[in-house]
Protein backbone atom coordinates (compact mmCIF):
# COMPACT_ATOMS: atom_id res chain seq x y z
CA UNK A 1 0.00 0.00 0.00
CA UNK A 2 0.93 3.69 -0.58
CA UNK A 3 1.29 6.18 2.11
CA UNK A 4 1.32 9.95 2.13
CA UNK A 5 1.80 11.72 4.73
CA UNK A 6 3.81 15.21 4.67
CA UNK A 7 5.47 14.67 8.53
CA UNK A 8 8.43 11.90 8.69
CA UNK A 9 7.24 11.05 12.21
CA UNK A 10 3.57 10.09 10.65
CA UNK A 11 5.06 8.51 7.57
CA UNK A 12 7.36 6.58 9.91
CA UNK A 13 4.74 5.46 12.44
CA UNK A 14 2.32 3.90 9.92
CA UNK A 15 5.12 2.47 7.63
CA UNK A 16 6.14 0.67 11.01
CA UNK A 17 2.85 0.05 12.25
CA UNK A 18 1.52 -1.79 9.25
CA UNK A 19 4.77 -3.07 8.84
CA UNK A 20 4.26 -5.16 11.37
CA UNK A 21 1.58 -6.45 10.58
CA UNK A 22 2.87 -7.96 7.32
CA UNK A 23 1.73 -5.36 5.45
CA UNK A 24 4.27 -4.03 2.09
CA UNK A 25 4.11 -0.24 2.25
CA UNK A 26 5.56 2.40 0.18
CA UNK A 27 6.24 5.90 1.02
CA UNK A 28 5.38 8.87 -1.22
CA UNK A 29 5.17 12.36 -1.55
CA UNK A 30 2.78 14.71 -3.04
CA UNK A 31 5.69 15.75 -5.59
CA UNK A 32 6.94 14.78 -8.88
CA UNK A 33 7.05 11.00 -7.82
CA UNK A 34 3.16 10.77 -6.99
CA UNK A 35 1.96 9.82 -10.65
CA UNK A 36 4.80 7.11 -10.55
CA UNK A 37 4.21 5.58 -7.47
CA UNK A 38 0.64 5.48 -7.92
CA UNK A 39 1.05 3.58 -11.41
CA UNK A 40 2.30 0.65 -9.60
CA UNK A 41 -1.27 -0.01 -8.41
CA UNK A 42 -0.78 -0.26 -4.95
CA UNK A 43 -3.99 -1.62 -3.06
CA UNK A 44 -4.76 1.03 -0.61
CA UNK A 45 -3.95 4.43 -0.24
CA UNK A 46 -3.79 6.37 3.10
CA UNK A 47 -3.24 9.42 3.64
CA UNK A 48 -3.30 12.57 6.44
CA UNK A 49 -5.09 15.36 6.19
CA UNK A 50 -2.24 17.47 5.52
CA UNK A 51 -1.11 15.34 2.55
CA UNK A 52 -4.81 16.56 0.80
CA UNK A 53 -2.85 19.24 -1.05
CA UNK A 54 -4.54 20.17 -4.51
CA UNK A 55 -1.90 18.61 -6.48
CA UNK A 56 -1.91 15.12 -4.75
CA UNK A 57 -5.62 15.09 -4.93
CA UNK A 58 -5.48 15.88 -8.81
CA UNK A 59 -2.89 13.25 -9.26
CA UNK A 60 -4.59 10.70 -7.24
CA UNK A 61 -7.91 11.50 -9.30
CA UNK A 62 -6.31 10.97 -12.31
CA UNK A 63 -5.24 7.91 -11.53
CA UNK A 64 -8.37 6.96 -10.65
CA UNK A 65 -9.89 7.88 -13.80
CA UNK A 66 -7.29 6.07 -15.76
CA UNK A 67 -8.55 2.63 -13.75
CA UNK A 68 -10.80 -0.05 -15.67
CA UNK A 69 -14.47 -0.75 -14.61
CA UNK A 70 -13.91 -3.27 -12.18
CA UNK A 71 -11.14 -0.96 -9.85
CA UNK A 72 -12.72 0.77 -6.98
CA UNK A 73 -9.68 1.68 -5.03
CA UNK A 74 -9.87 2.17 -1.78
CA UNK A 75 -8.24 5.04 0.20
CA UNK A 76 -8.04 5.63 3.78
CA UNK A 77 -7.81 9.69 5.12
CA UNK A 78 -6.79 10.10 8.68
CA UNK A 79 -8.45 13.71 9.17
CA UNK A 80 -7.42 15.76 11.83
CA UNK A 81 -9.32 17.17 15.22
CA UNK A 82 -9.67 20.60 13.50
CA UNK A 83 -11.19 19.43 10.34
CA UNK A 84 -14.76 19.23 9.25
CA UNK A 85 -15.15 15.56 8.60
CA UNK A 86 -18.80 15.83 6.16
CA UNK A 87 -17.06 18.71 4.19
CA UNK A 88 -13.54 16.76 3.13
CA UNK A 89 -15.78 13.25 2.61
CA UNK A 90 -18.48 15.52 0.41
CA UNK A 91 -15.60 17.13 -1.33
CA UNK A 92 -13.65 14.01 -1.95
CA UNK A 93 -16.16 12.21 -2.59
CA UNK A 94 -16.90 14.70 -5.70
CA UNK A 95 -13.15 14.74 -7.06
CA UNK A 96 -12.47 10.92 -6.44
CA UNK A 97 -15.68 8.91 -7.49
CA UNK A 98 -13.71 6.25 -8.55
CA UNK A 99 -12.44 5.74 -4.84
CA UNK A 100 -13.59 3.58 -2.39
CA UNK A 101 -13.40 6.06 0.90
CA UNK A 102 -12.82 5.24 4.64
CA UNK A 103 -12.28 7.86 6.87
CA UNK A 104 -10.98 7.87 10.09
CA UNK A 105 -11.14 11.10 13.00
CA UNK A 106 -7.03 11.24 14.85
CA UNK A 107 -6.71 10.33 17.27
CA UNK A 108 -7.20 6.33 16.33
CA UNK A 109 -5.79 3.36 17.86
CA UNK A 110 -3.98 1.03 16.25
CA UNK A 111 -6.03 -2.08 16.36
CA UNK A 112 -8.91 -0.08 14.34
CA UNK A 113 -7.03 1.76 11.83
CA UNK A 114 -4.77 -2.12 10.68
CA UNK A 115 -8.07 -3.60 10.77
CA UNK A 116 -9.61 -1.18 8.30
CA UNK A 117 -6.42 -1.30 6.00
CA UNK A 118 -6.88 -5.24 6.55
CA UNK A 119 -10.50 -5.05 5.26
CA UNK A 120 -9.37 -2.44 2.41
CA UNK A 121 -6.45 -4.75 1.18
CA UNK A 122 -9.54 -7.51 1.15
CA UNK A 123 -11.39 -5.44 -0.83
CA UNK A 124 -9.15 -4.77 -3.40
CA UNK A 125 -7.96 -8.67 -3.49
CA UNK A 126 -11.48 -9.41 -4.22
CA UNK A 127 -11.47 -6.67 -7.42
CA UNK A 128 -8.21 -8.08 -8.30
CA UNK A 129 -10.05 -11.78 -8.85
CA UNK A 130 -13.27 -9.72 -10.74
CA UNK A 131 -10.66 -8.43 -13.03
CA UNK A 132 -9.08 -12.43 -13.33
CA UNK A 133 -12.18 -13.55 -14.08
CA UNK A 134 -13.28 -10.99 -16.65
CA UNK A 135 -9.95 -11.44 -18.51
CA UNK A 136 -10.21 -15.31 -18.13
CA UNK A 137 -13.87 -14.80 -19.96
CA UNK A 138 -12.78 -12.51 -22.42
CA UNK A 139 -9.98 -14.95 -23.68
CA UNK A 140 -12.60 -18.09 -23.23
CA UNK A 141 -14.77 -16.50 -25.49
CA UNK A 142 -12.15 -15.62 -27.87
CA UNK A 143 -11.01 -19.16 -27.86
CA UNK A 144 -14.63 -20.70 -27.94
CA UNK A 145 -15.20 -18.18 -30.95
CA UNK A 146 -11.59 -19.40 -32.95
CA UNK A 147 -12.55 -22.90 -32.51
CA UNK A 148 -15.77 -22.89 -33.54
CA UNK A 149 -14.61 -21.36 -36.91
CA UNK A 150 -11.96 -24.08 -36.92
CA UNK A 151 -15.12 -26.16 -36.15
CA UNK A 152 -16.86 -24.99 -39.18
CA UNK A 153 -14.01 -24.60 -41.27
CA UNK A 154 -12.75 -28.19 -40.73
CA UNK A 155 -16.93 -29.59 -41.60
CA UNK A 156 -16.68 -27.49 -44.65
CA UNK A 157 -13.04 -29.37 -45.86
CA UNK A 158 -14.35 -32.57 -44.97
CA UNK A 159 -18.19 -32.20 -46.94
CA UNK A 160 -15.82 -30.58 -50.06
CA UNK A 161 -13.43 -33.79 -49.97
CA UNK A 162 -16.52 -36.44 -49.39
CA UNK A 163 -18.80 -34.35 -52.47
CA UNK A 164 -15.86 -34.90 -55.07
CA UNK A 165 -15.65 -38.61 -54.66
CA UNK A 166 -19.08 -39.18 -54.10
CA UNK A 167 -21.19 -40.78 -56.70
CA UNK A 168 -24.93 -40.11 -55.42
CA UNK A 169 -26.77 -38.83 -52.53
CA UNK A 170 -26.48 -42.25 -50.75
CA UNK A 171 -22.78 -42.43 -50.81
CA UNK A 172 -22.34 -38.76 -50.06
CA UNK A 173 -24.30 -38.49 -46.93
CA UNK A 174 -22.92 -42.09 -45.86
CA UNK A 175 -19.51 -41.18 -46.35
CA UNK A 176 -19.77 -37.23 -44.86
CA UNK A 177 -21.49 -38.74 -41.59
CA UNK A 178 -18.63 -41.47 -41.08
CA UNK A 179 -16.16 -38.75 -41.55
CA UNK A 180 -17.67 -36.44 -39.18
CA UNK A 181 -17.71 -39.30 -36.59
CA UNK A 182 -14.13 -39.80 -36.86
CA UNK A 183 -13.44 -36.37 -36.00
CA UNK A 184 -15.64 -36.97 -32.93
CA UNK A 185 -13.61 -40.21 -32.36
CA UNK A 186 -10.64 -37.33 -31.00
CA UNK A 187 -12.35 -35.86 -28.67
CA UNK A 188 -13.80 -39.36 -27.28
CA UNK A 189 -10.24 -40.55 -27.65
CA UNK A 190 -8.44 -37.64 -25.68
CA UNK A 191 -11.25 -36.22 -22.98
CA UNK A 192 -12.40 -39.45 -22.21
CA UNK A 193 -9.37 -41.86 -22.29
CA UNK A 194 -10.24 -44.36 -18.88
CA UNK A 195 -6.91 -45.03 -18.16
CA UNK A 196 -5.74 -41.62 -18.78
CA UNK A 197 -3.37 -41.96 -21.08
CA UNK A 198 -3.36 -42.22 -25.13
CA UNK A 199 -0.85 -42.67 -27.83
CA UNK A 200 0.59 -40.39 -30.06
CA UNK A 201 -0.23 -42.55 -33.14
CA UNK A 202 -4.12 -42.79 -32.01
CA UNK A 203 -4.73 -39.15 -31.71
CA UNK A 204 -2.87 -38.60 -34.80
CA UNK A 205 -5.14 -41.17 -36.82
CA UNK A 206 -8.28 -40.14 -35.08
CA UNK A 207 -7.52 -36.21 -35.63
CA UNK A 208 -6.58 -37.43 -39.92
CA UNK A 209 -8.76 -39.64 -40.69
CA UNK A 210 -11.46 -37.35 -41.75
CA UNK A 211 -9.35 -36.25 -44.16
CA UNK A 212 -8.45 -39.50 -45.71
CA UNK A 213 -10.31 -39.78 -49.24
CA UNK A 214 -10.26 -43.48 -50.46
CA UNK A 215 -6.45 -44.47 -50.46
CA UNK A 216 -5.30 -41.11 -50.94
CA UNK A 217 -3.32 -40.48 -47.96
CA UNK A 218 -2.87 -37.19 -48.28
CA UNK A 219 -1.56 -36.94 -44.51
CA UNK A 220 1.28 -39.51 -43.35
CA UNK A 221 1.95 -40.21 -39.68
CA UNK A 222 4.27 -42.09 -37.96
CA UNK A 223 6.62 -42.75 -35.17
CA UNK A 224 7.48 -45.46 -32.76
CA UNK A 225 4.66 -46.29 -30.23
CA UNK A 226 4.60 -43.42 -27.56
CA UNK A 227 1.70 -42.78 -25.11
CA UNK A 228 1.13 -39.70 -23.37
CA UNK A 229 -0.91 -38.60 -20.04
CA UNK A 230 -4.06 -37.44 -20.96
CA UNK A 231 -3.04 -33.82 -20.38
CA UNK A 232 -0.11 -34.20 -23.07
CA UNK A 233 -2.12 -35.91 -25.51
CA UNK A 234 -5.16 -33.20 -25.30
CA UNK A 235 -2.75 -30.96 -26.34
CA UNK A 236 -0.81 -33.02 -28.76
CA UNK A 237 -4.59 -33.37 -30.25
CA UNK A 238 -5.58 -29.63 -29.91
CA UNK A 239 -2.38 -28.96 -31.82
CA UNK A 240 -2.46 -30.95 -34.69
CA UNK A 241 -6.22 -29.92 -34.89
CA UNK A 242 -5.20 -26.51 -35.38
CA UNK A 243 -2.06 -27.58 -37.77
CA UNK A 244 -4.35 -29.47 -39.94
CA UNK A 245 -6.89 -26.45 -39.58
CA UNK A 246 -4.53 -24.19 -40.88
CA UNK A 247 -2.97 -26.81 -43.55
CA UNK A 248 -6.83 -26.70 -44.81
CA UNK A 249 -7.60 -23.03 -44.92
CA UNK A 250 -4.19 -22.20 -46.27
CA UNK A 251 -1.73 -25.02 -46.61
CA UNK A 252 -0.93 -27.93 -48.38
CA UNK A 253 -4.46 -29.55 -47.52
CA UNK A 254 -6.11 -26.45 -49.20
CA UNK A 255 -4.94 -28.25 -52.75
CA UNK A 256 -5.49 -31.80 -53.54
CA UNK A 257 -2.17 -32.16 -54.58
CA UNK A 258 -0.79 -30.79 -51.61
CA UNK A 259 0.57 -33.15 -48.41
CA UNK A 260 1.50 -33.09 -45.27
CA UNK A 261 3.80 -35.45 -42.98
CA UNK A 262 3.76 -35.79 -39.25
CA UNK A 263 6.71 -37.43 -37.40
CA UNK A 264 7.87 -38.12 -34.05
CA UNK A 265 10.41 -39.51 -32.41
CA UNK A 266 12.30 -40.42 -29.04
CA UNK A 267 15.75 -40.21 -28.28
CA UNK A 268 18.03 -42.94 -27.40
CA UNK A 269 20.05 -40.56 -24.56
CA UNK A 270 20.25 -40.76 -20.99
CA UNK A 271 17.68 -38.20 -20.52
CA UNK A 272 15.18 -39.27 -23.52
CA UNK A 273 13.43 -36.27 -25.85
CA UNK A 274 10.70 -36.73 -27.51
CA UNK A 275 10.99 -34.44 -30.70
CA UNK A 276 7.65 -34.07 -33.07
CA UNK A 277 7.93 -32.69 -36.77
CA UNK A 278 5.20 -31.02 -39.51
CA UNK A 279 6.19 -30.59 -42.52
CA UNK A 280 4.00 -29.55 -45.51
CA UNK A 281 4.68 -29.52 -48.99
CA UNK A 282 2.83 -29.57 -52.68
CA UNK A 283 0.21 -27.16 -51.55
CA UNK A 284 0.27 -22.73 -52.52
CA UNK A 285 3.81 -20.92 -51.80
CA UNK A 286 3.70 -20.00 -48.34
CA UNK A 287 4.41 -16.19 -47.63
CA UNK A 288 5.51 -15.33 -44.25
CA UNK A 289 2.00 -13.73 -42.26
CA UNK A 290 2.07 -9.84 -41.37
CA UNK A 291 0.55 -10.76 -38.21
CA UNK A 292 0.30 -14.15 -36.27
CA UNK A 293 -2.71 -15.92 -35.82
CA UNK A 294 -4.48 -17.27 -32.98
CA UNK A 295 -3.67 -20.97 -34.02
CA UNK A 296 -0.23 -20.00 -34.46
CA UNK A 297 0.47 -18.43 -31.25
CA UNK A 298 -1.71 -21.47 -29.34
CA UNK A 299 0.32 -24.25 -30.89
CA UNK A 300 3.36 -22.08 -29.85
CA UNK A 301 2.39 -21.80 -26.42
CA UNK A 302 0.79 -24.91 -25.77
CA UNK A 303 3.96 -26.64 -27.14
CA UNK A 304 5.93 -24.86 -25.34
CA UNK A 305 4.25 -25.79 -22.15
CA UNK A 306 4.41 -29.42 -23.04
CA UNK A 307 8.16 -29.58 -23.80
CA UNK A 308 9.31 -27.35 -21.63
CA UNK A 309 11.18 -24.94 -24.68
CA UNK A 310 9.47 -23.18 -28.21
CA UNK A 311 8.73 -24.83 -31.01
CA UNK A 312 10.30 -23.82 -34.28
CA UNK A 313 7.55 -22.68 -36.45
CA UNK A 314 8.82 -22.26 -39.84
CA UNK A 315 7.11 -20.26 -43.37
CA UNK A 316 8.77 -22.23 -45.90
CA UNK A 317 8.08 -21.12 -49.48
CA UNK A 318 7.32 -24.88 -49.95
CA UNK A 319 5.33 -25.47 -46.72
CA UNK A 320 5.01 -24.88 -43.41
CA UNK A 321 7.19 -26.50 -40.88
CA UNK A 322 6.78 -27.48 -37.02
CA UNK A 323 9.85 -29.01 -35.03
CA UNK A 324 9.41 -29.37 -31.62
CA UNK A 325 11.28 -31.48 -28.86
CA UNK A 326 11.96 -31.86 -25.16
CA UNK A 327 12.65 -34.20 -21.78
CA UNK A 328 10.31 -36.71 -22.03
CA UNK A 329 8.57 -39.15 -19.82
CA UNK A 330 5.95 -41.12 -20.99
CA UNK A 331 4.06 -43.70 -19.99
CA UNK A 332 5.61 -46.22 -22.17
CA UNK A 333 8.18 -45.79 -25.25
CA UNK A 334 9.72 -48.19 -27.61
CA UNK A 335 11.68 -48.11 -30.95
CA UNK A 336 9.52 -50.07 -32.89
CA UNK A 337 8.03 -47.84 -35.68
CA UNK A 338 4.48 -47.22 -36.53
CA UNK A 339 2.80 -45.36 -39.40
CA UNK A 340 -1.01 -44.55 -39.57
Amino acid sequence: MLILAPYRKDADYLARLLGDHQVNVEIGLAGNNLAELLAASPGVLIGTHEALTPAAIEAVADHLNRQPSWAEMPVVVLLDRASRPDQVRAELSRVWPRARLLFYQRPVTAVELVSGVQSALLVRLRQREVRDHIAREIELRRELNHRVKNILASVTSIFEMTRRGATSVEVLARDFRGRLGALDKVHSAVFHAEDDAVSIAEIAALTFEPYMVGDDERIVAQGPPVTLHREAGTTMALCLHELTTNAIKYGAMSRPEGRVRFTWEVSKTQAPELGIRWKEYGGPTVEEPMRIGYGTRYVRSALTSMFGRPPQISFERDGLRCEARGLFSPLSATSDSHGS
